[in-house]
C-alpha cells in the first residue's frame, strides 16, 4: 500500500512540475500561439495558459501598432500628368479576431516590427501610386486627408487577405517634378496681393470719403457759426447805433445819464467776460488738478517701487558690510591678540636684555667708582704732600712753579710763529727807529716780558728779581736773599 501511495505522489509531483515548467502569461501587444498537442491552437492574449512541455511549442504574434514609411521612390504621374513625388505614413496593426490571427499568424508569426514593416511596404507603395493616377495636382495637394482615406481604403482590400487593419494613413510631403506646386502657391499668392491691395484702396477711398464728408459737415458748421456771429454782430451795430442816436438826441440833456449807461453796459461787458474767465480757468484748473492726480500717483508708485528697491538694496548692502565688519573685526582682534603676544614675549626678553646690561652696567659703575675712589684717594694724598711742601717752602715754591713754567710759556707764546711759511718784510727801517727784522726777532721776548709784569702784579713775584738773586749787587747793594729754590735757578752775573 506504501508502494502505491509513494508511486502516486512521485506522480502527482512530476504533474505538478509538468505544469509548473509550461505555464505562460501573455502580454496585451502580443499573441501566444500554443499548437501541437490539439487540432487548433490555442491563443492567448493578455491571458495565462498552460504549454505541454514536448507536446506543445509556443509561437509569438505581435499585435502592437507598426509604422510604415510609404515612399514613390520617383516622380508618380497624376491625372494631369504630372510626376509627383509622396512620402506618406501608414499606421497598422494585426487583427485581434479570431479570424484576422488565424489569417495573420500564417504571414507573421514570430516576426518582429522591422520584418513586419518590410512585408507590407510594397503593398502600401503599390496602392498608392495607384492612387496617384486617380486624382489631379491640384487636388492631391489641396485635399491630403481624401487622398490618404483613398489609398487606405484601397490598401485595406489586400491588407485583409493579410490579417492586417490599416488605423491611419496620413501625407508628410508632396514634391512635384517641374515645381508646379510653388507657382500654384505664387499664383495663389499673387491673388491674396491683388485681393488685398484692392481691399486696402477700398478702405482708402472710403477713409478719403469719410474724411471729405466730415470735413463738409465741419466747413457747414464753422459757416454757420461764423454767420450767427455776423449776424449778431451786425444786430449789435444796429443796437448801439440805436443807443447812439437816442443818447445824441438826449446828450444836451442827460450826458450825467448817458455817462452811467455806458458805465452799466461796460460794467455788464466785463462781468460777462470776467464769468467766462473764470468758467475757463476753472476747467483749465480742474483739468491740471486731474493731470497732477495722475502724475502724482504715478510718481508716488514710482518712488514707492523705487524706495522699496532702494531700502533691499540697503538692508543688502548693510548686512554684507555688518558680515565684512564683522570679518575684519574677528581678523583684527586674532592679529591684536598675536601681536600682544609677540610683543610680551618681546617685552620680556628685551627686560631680561635689559637686566642683565643692567647687571653689567652695575659691575662697571662700582669697578669705575672703585677706580675713581683710588684715583681721588692717590690725587688727596699727592695735594696734601703737595700742600704740605707748598706750605714748608712757602713763596719759595711758587717761585720755583713760576719759574718752571716760564719754558712753557715761551713755547706757547712762539706756537703761532710754526704756522708761518714765509715773512715778506716791507718796512727796512731806513727813517730811523725800529724795522720790521727787529720786530719779528723781538716778538716772544716782548711777549714773555709783559707776562712776567703781569705774574708780578696779580702775585707780588719779581721774576726778575728772583733771576737776578745771585747776582752781587743783590745781595750786597739791594739785599735780595731767595731761599728754597735748591739752586735751580743758575745765577746770573753782570
Amino acid at each position: 500500500m506504501e508502494k502505491y501511495l509513494i508511486a502516486a505522489a512521485v506522480v502527482l509531483l512530476v504533474l505538478i512540475a509538468i505544469i509548473i515548467s509550461g505555464y505562460v502569461k501573455a502580454p496585451p501587444d502580443k499573441a501566444f500561439i500554443i499548437s501541437g498537442w490539439k487540432r487548433e491552437p490555442k491563443i492567448l492574449i493578455g491571458r495565462a495558459g498552460i504549454k505541454i512541455p514536448f507536446l506543445e511549442r509556443k509561437d509569438v504574434l505581435m499585435l502592437k501598432q507598426v509604422s510604415i514609411d510609404i515612399k514613390t521612390n520617383g516622380y508618380v504621374p497624376t491625372l494631369d500628368f504630372i510626376g509627383v513625388d509622396i512620402d506618406a505614413v501608414a499606421k497598422i496593426r494585426v487583427k485581434t479576431d479570431p479570424e484576422g490571427i488565424k489569417i495573420a499568424m500564417k504571414n507573421f508569426l514570430n516576426m518582429s516590427e522591422a520584418q513586419i514593416a518590410a512585408a507590407l511596404t510594397d503593398s502600401l507603395q503599390g496602392n498608392m501610386r495607384e492612387i496617384i493616377g486617380t486624382v489631379k495636382l491640384k487636388e492631391l495637394n489641396t485635399d491630403r486627408k481624401r487622398f490618404g482615406d483613398e489609398v487606405q481604403s484601397k490598401a485595406q482590400t489586400d491588407m485583409n487577405a493579410l490579417g492586417i487593419e490599416i488605423i491611419s494613413c496620413n501625407i508628410q510631403k508632396i514634391e512635384d517634378e517641374k515645381g508646379l506646386i510653388v507657382a500654384l502657391g505664387q499664383d495663389n499668392m499673387s491673388q491674396i496681393q491683388k485681393d488685398a491691395s484692392i481691399a486696402k484702396a477700398q478702405a482708402e477711398r472710403d477713409v478719403a470719403i469719410a474724411e471729405a464728408e466730415a470735413k463738409k459737415i465741419a466747413n457747414e458748421a464753422q459757416v454757420a457759426a461764423e454767420t450767427e456771429i455776423a449776424s449778431k454782430r451786425n444786430e449789435l451795430r444796429i443796437r448801439q447805433a440805436d443807443l447812439k442816436k437816442e443818447s445824441d438826441i438826449k446828450q444836451a440833456e442827460a450826458d450825467a445819464a448817458y455817462e452811467i449807461q455806458q458805465q452799466e453796459q461796460r460794467k455788464t461787458i466785463e462781468v460777462n467776460t470776467a464769468n467766462a474767465n473764470i468758467a475757463r480757468q476753472e476747467r483749465e484748473v480742474e483739468l491740471r488738478r486731474r493731470e497732477v492726480e495722475v502724475t502724482e500717483q504715478t510718481l508716488t508708485a514710482e518712488i514707492k517701487k523705487k524706495a522699496e528697491a532702494e531700502k533691499f538694496a540697503r538692508q543688502q548692502k548693510a548686512e554684507a558690510e555688518l558680515f565684512e565688519r564683522q570679518r575684519q573685526a574677528e581678523a583684527e582682534k586674532f592679529e591684536k591678540e598675536k601681536e600682544a603676544e609677540a610683543k610680551k614675549i618681546q617685552a620680556e626678553a628685551e627686560m631680561y636684555a635689559r637686566q642683565q646690561e643692567a647687571e653689567g652696567i652695575r659691575a662697571v659703575g662700582e669697578a669705575e667708582a672703585r677706580a675713581i675712589e683710588a684715583k681721588g684717594i692717590a690725587e688727596a694724598e699727592a695735594l696734601e704732600k703737595k700742600a704740605e711742601a707748598m706750605k714748608k717752602y712757602g713763596q719759595a715754591a711758587m717761585m720755583e712753579m713760576i719759574v718752571k713754567a716760564l719754558p712753557e710759556m715761551a713755547a706757547a707764546i712762539a706756537k703761532p710763529l710754526e704756522s708761518i711759511d714765509k715773512v715778506t718784510i716791507i718796512d727796512g727801517g731806513a727813517s730811523g727807529g725800529t724795522n720790521g727784522v727787529t720786530d719779528m726777532g723781538t716778538y716772544v721776548p716782548n711777549v714773555l716780558a709783559k707776562t712776567i709784569e703781569s705774574v708780578r702784579e696779580v702775585t707780588g713775584l719779581d721774576l726778575v728779581e728772583v733771576m737776578k738773586a745771585g747776582t752781587y749787587d743783590a745781595k750786597v747793594n739791594r739785599n735780595i736773599n731767595v731761599t728754597g729754590l735748591n739752586n735751580t735757578i743758575d745765577p746770573v752775573t753782570e
